[in-house]
């Protein structure tokens, strides 16, 4: 084959190779001194020659299209519990706080039921129209199976009679339902364990307004991770109604100065839950 004919076969086969066509078939020429016999006759057959370059195009061009794979799609992000779009995700329809406590059961989703002696689910109204979102248990709601009962719930208790209420009338929850030992902020995957259980409870009561008490409670609800002291007092959507974000009573109880951070917080509360409901368009 002269060095021209070879050049264009090379070049073909480089063009096909970069469509993804890497295998031809070939005859493989049969060399002049090699002759063949038919079984008829002992006569000597012509040697075969090599295939001409049209021969080797026409190959080409029949040739199979190659196989296209299949399109690769991007898989839908999983949507994360500190997405402020996740509660609406987490809700069922029409479903009772006794409901959700009998699916929570003896809750061992998570390495906080290793320590804890009791699950604080939460307490109050079903059908209030304020909730209060605090951080987790500490070591008395632990003993007791109740939320706020400690220290920092007698000061809750007085706050909330501030606004005219009593603890009755409103319903209190924490983040996580399990205390953490040492009273340690609740870990990341501890509260996406537990965390559609609150939004569930929040759903099932439909409150005018949440509160999240403490930076760990703005974070998994709103998903703002700004200091508590920058964002609270300030009024935000969630999940088809309003949440306020304010500081935890125990920060009052380690700095008493700032009890009137606490008190500004809950004067706004009294005058949205005083305010005539608005009718959605």
């Amino acid at each position: 084959m002269d060095q021209k004919s070879s050049t264009e076969i090379k070049a073909w086969l480089e063009f096909y190779r970069e469509l993804g066509i890497e295998n031809f078939y070939r005859r493989t020429p049969v060399p002049k001194s090699e002759t063949l016999r038919t079984p008829e006759a002992s006569v000597e057959s012509k040697s075969v020659p090599a295939p001409s370059l049209a021969d080797q195009r026409a190959t080409l061009e029949s040739a199979p299209a190659p196989i296209q794979s299949p399109k690769f799609v991007m898989p839908t992000p999983k949507l994360s519990l500190f997405d402020p779009v996740a509660p609406a995700q987490a809700r069922r329809e029409n479903e009772t706080l006794e409901q959700i406590r009998e699916d929570l059961g003896d809750c061992q989703r998570c390495r906080l039921a290793k320590t804890r002696k009791t699950i604080v689910f939460g307490q109050g109204n079903p059908h209030a129209e304020l909730v209060f979102v605090g951080e987790g248990p500490g070591a008395d709601e632990d003993e007791q199976g109740l939320p706020f009962v400690g220290r920092a719930g007698k000061l809750l208790n007085r706050m909330i009679e501030f606004v005219g209420m009593k603890r009755e009338d409103v319903y209190i929850c924490n983040i996580v339902k399990c205390r953490p030992p040492l009273n340690r902020v609740p870990e990341k995957d501890e509260i996406e364990a537990c965390s559609p259980f609150l939004f569930r409870q929040i759903a099932s009561i439909k409150p005018r307004l949440v509160c999240c008490l403490g930076a760990p409670a703005v974070r998994t609800l709103l998903g703002i991770k700004e200091g508590i002291t920058k964002i609270r007092g300030q009024f935000y959507d969630f999940a088809g109604t309003k949440a306020l974000a304010t500081v935890h009573p125990a920060y009052i109880l380690r700095n008493a100065r700032e009890e009137h951070i606490l008190r500004e917080d809950f004067e706004k509360i009294r005058d949205f839950l005083k305010a005539p409901l608005q009718e959605k368009p």
